[in-house]
């Protein structure tokens, strides 16, 4: 499933990509040129203006500020599910699926204590971001953990 989140959204996006969802993020545009990008690349249109998620279907039309209950409401309407495969698989900034790099390739890109401690590393070959699963990976892992779906 691929979704598009509106400017409103940046959070849900980051998050809705850790979880390894296709999720395009809006920054700026009117509510035409969300509906036709969403239309174009045939996503669901996550929102939380009445008068767009009206606008537009398949939409969803998020109450809430919190990026917890979004999440979760995300998860619960759309029937998604966190699948431990796919979490870390897209870059956070750009969308793209990550590749897993050889180590010594990001030596002089990550911090020196990264590259000591960790042996895994994966690149975004759009934006070059480098990842590892560093100290936030075990609350990442626990908050992704604590969802309520269902």
């Amino acid at each position: 499933m691929k979704l598009l989140c509106d400017q409103m959204l940046g959070s849900l996006a980051t998050w809705l990509r850790i979880l390894g969802y296709d999720t395009a993020y809006v920054k700026e545009g009117d509510d035409g040129e969300i509906v036709a990008r969403a239309r174009g690349e045939g996503r669901v249109l996550l929102t939380r203006d009445k008068e767009l998620a009206a606008s537009y279907e398949p939409s969803l039309l998020l109450e809430s500020t919190h990026v917890r209950e979004q999440l979760e409401s995300v998860l619960r309407e759309l029937h998604l599910s966190v699948d431990w495969d796919r979490v870390l698989s897209r870059c956070t900034v750009c969308n793209r699926s990550v590749e897993a790099v050889d180590k010594e390739a990001v030596r002089d890109e990550v911090p020196p204590r990264a590259y000591q401690e960790h042996e895994q590393f994966w690149r975004c070959p759009s934006c070059g971001r480098v990842y590892w699963t560093g100290t936030h990976w075990d609350n990442m892992r626990r908050f992704i953990a604590s969802l309520r779906a269902g």
